[in-house]
């Protein structure tokens, strides 16, 4: 019945939102830590290639996986892991009074692993738990609770790290766990096809890949959004250095600043939650592109003072909400171009090769950084926006995915 399918995805959207806020809690805490220890490019780089590494590494491997194993348990064991290294790294920053650097990196590598996993499985399931008309306005919703994220946690973790010292703050994982598996208890999400069949990793990684490759739209522009990736992630890794350093800011600015640009993104998700409908989504998507770099772009310019800041802030609002309009609009449009059984597989290959640039970015991000100015990344980044947006909309392939798919649902449909 309608009304039971939307109380469930309802109560799986709370869930998200509240276990969200107390993973991004933590690492923003840890982050800035990092930052203010530290005070290095070098580091924050070496930070955020640990926390992308196994997205590339794992994520062509992990398809089947999706596919295949209890997507519960999918969501709840990355959550268990992750309040276990909270755990850990507390217990030894408070025995021993400092956090080694060693042990910080460790613990972000594995709460990345855990991130792969459950990427994917959300990305996976939206599908099996909702009407295939109603895709693109539950994605626009599911973008929403997690721009809402993106405002709750930086404001709260700026506040609590303000008050808190960070060995206690690192516990609100555990909370966070523990209201996760609560409430998955009483969502229902719907066995794929395939579950309880063999896994073959290597085969499920190819014929994701064949799959994803089948669709020439969608391959070209998970190509065009790797390249973007090499250019975008390293200035997105300095945004705590762009403010505290760069701007001369502090904690609670390097917050409003992250407050901002999720806010943005909270405005296109409630835009696309509430109005979309469209049968060509594939113009807003492109326009993304070109949004994201022209602001970015602008932000390379800016003067290190309080007056380059708010103009900074008011940057961020606008990609903010541009941004949103990508990874929104397109998350819909590659969910309905797959079968729900095969999106594990898909997701996992799209999602891998989509991040596999940015470590590459990161190893020269920290360097450069320091050679040419940490504003300079975000020079290049909105080059690359605009470049990487100009190519998409040459292509026949890309300008048309969503007409193709329409053409292909109406079919099936009269079948």
């Amino acid at each position: 019945m309608p009304q039971r399918w939307r109380k469930n995805i309802n109560l799986f959207l709370v869930s998200q939102f509240l276990t969200g806020i107390t993973s991004m809690v933590v690492q923003y805490a840890i982050i800035w830590y990092l930052t203010q220890e530290t005070h290095s490019a070098t580091v924050l780089s070496v930070a955020t290639l640990l926390g992308m590494i196994p997205m590339v590494a794992l994520g062509p491997f992990i398809g089947g996986f999706v596919d295949r194993l209890n997507k519960k348990m999918l969501l709840i064991v990355p959550d268990v892991v992750a309040a276990g290294v909270a755990i850990v790294l507390s217990v030894v920053g408070t025995l021993s009074g400092t956090f080694p650097l060693w042990l910080v990196f460790v613990s972000l590598f594995i709460r990345s692993v855990a991130q792969t996993f459950q990427m994917p499985t959300v990305q996976s399931i939206i599908p099996s738990m909702v009407p295939a008309e109603e895709i693109t306005k539950i994605n626009g919703q599911l973008g929403m609770v997690q721009s809402a994220n993106f405002i709750v946690a930086p404001a709260l973790g700026a506040f609590l790290y303000s008050f808190i010292s960070i060995n206690f703050l690192l516990l609100t994982d555990v909370l966070g766990a523990i209201i996760g598996v609560l409430m998955l208890m009483f969502i229902v999400i719907p066995e794929s096809k395939v579950a309880h069949t063999p896994t073959h990793v290597l085969a499920d990684a190819k014929f994701g890949f064949s799959r994803l490759m089948g669709n020439k739209g969608i391959w070209y522009v998970t190509l065009i959004g790797t390249v973007f990736m090499f250019l975008f992630m390293p200035a997105v890794s300095m945004y705590p250095l762009m403010t505290m350093g760069y701007f001369h800011g502090t904690v609670f600015q390097a917050g409003v600043v992250e407050v901002v640009y999720s806010a943005g993104m909270l405005v296109g998700g409630a835009f696309i939650g509430i109005f979309g409908k469209w049968k060509n989504r594939m113009p807003l998507v492109l326009f993304s592109f070109f949004g994201v770099g022209v602001t970015y772009g602008i932000s390379g310019f800016l003067t290190g003072n309080f007056r380059g800041f708010i103009v900074f802030v008011i940057l961020n609002a606008v990609g903010g909400m541009v941004g949103s309009l990508f990874n929104i609009l397109y998350m819909a449009v590659v969910q309905q171009s797959y079968p729900p059984e095969e999106l594990g597989r898909v997701m996992s290959v799209m999602n891998s090769f989509m991040s596999a640039a940015g470590p590459i970015g990161l190893v020269f991000a920290g360097p450069v950084a320091d050679a040419i100015g940490v504003e300079k990344l975000f020079l290049i980044a909105g080059i690359g926006g605009i470049a990487c947006g100009l190519v998409a909309l040459a292509s026949s392939s890309v300008r048309n995915i969503d007409r193709e798919l329409h053409k292909r649902l109406d079919a099936q449909s009269v079948e």
